[in-house]
């Protein structure tokens, strides 16, 4: 494939928060043919996210928190519902996923497993998510989470039936799709 692209020229539109690129570049067409194209792709470096359960009390652990594009985008109060996630930072997605569990959620984590990883919107941004699971219990919980005040993080953590975050999916109070894949997993694995 590395051949059918020619990259041309590549302008940084921004980098306020993270990298913003228009690229042009050269596309081997299926027919043979070559065409010019232009795309804008969003760098915010890749990121993890996991999916604390119980399988005792048959629960999950979630997050909410502001999202502006969501608010800009017609989501009325901004707020959204998600599985605990962030960047990479320049850590590996296993030691990643365990420092934001602890700063989100307040829980401290031991046995995570990756399910998969995926391109989220690749249309447009080039971030890999990675995907994990791990079990939880109380006598993880070592604070109350909430997130990093530096970072401007105003997490609120909660804790729901798997049945329950399901009916949230379904009557649209869960919109997130990594947080979507992630539950629908654990329901499809039998997690719980």
């Amino acid at each position: 494939m590395q051949n059918k692209v020619k990259i041309l020229k590549t302008e940084v539109l921004s980098d306020n928060w993270y990298t913003l690129r228009k690229i042009t570049y050269e596309y081997q067409k299926a027919n043979g043919t070559w065409e010019t194209q232009n795309r804008e792709a969003y760098d915010r470096g890749n990121g993890a996210t996991i999916l604390l359960y119980n399988k005792e009390q048959k629960t999950v652990i979630l997050t909410r928190q502001f999202r502006l594009p969501t608010f800009v985008n017609g989501n009325p109060t901004g707020m959204l519902i998600e599985t605990c996630a962030g960047l990479l930072d320049k850590d590996n997605p296993e030691d990643c996923i365990r420092r934001e569990t602890e700063e989100e959620t307040g829980y401290r984590i031991t046995d995570v497993r990756k399910i998969f990883e995926a391109y989220m919107s690749p249309g447009s941004v080039t971030e890999v998510l990675y995907f994990f699971v791990a079990e939880y219990s109380k006598s993880m919980k070592i604070h109350e989470g909430g997130g990093i005040a530096h970072e401007q993080e105003d997490i609120e953590v909660l804790e729901i039936t798997l049945d329950k975050a399901m009916e949230m999916i379904d009557n649209g109070e869960i919109k997130d799709g990594k947080s979507i894949m992630l539950l629908q997993y654990a329901k499809l694995k039998a997690l719980i």
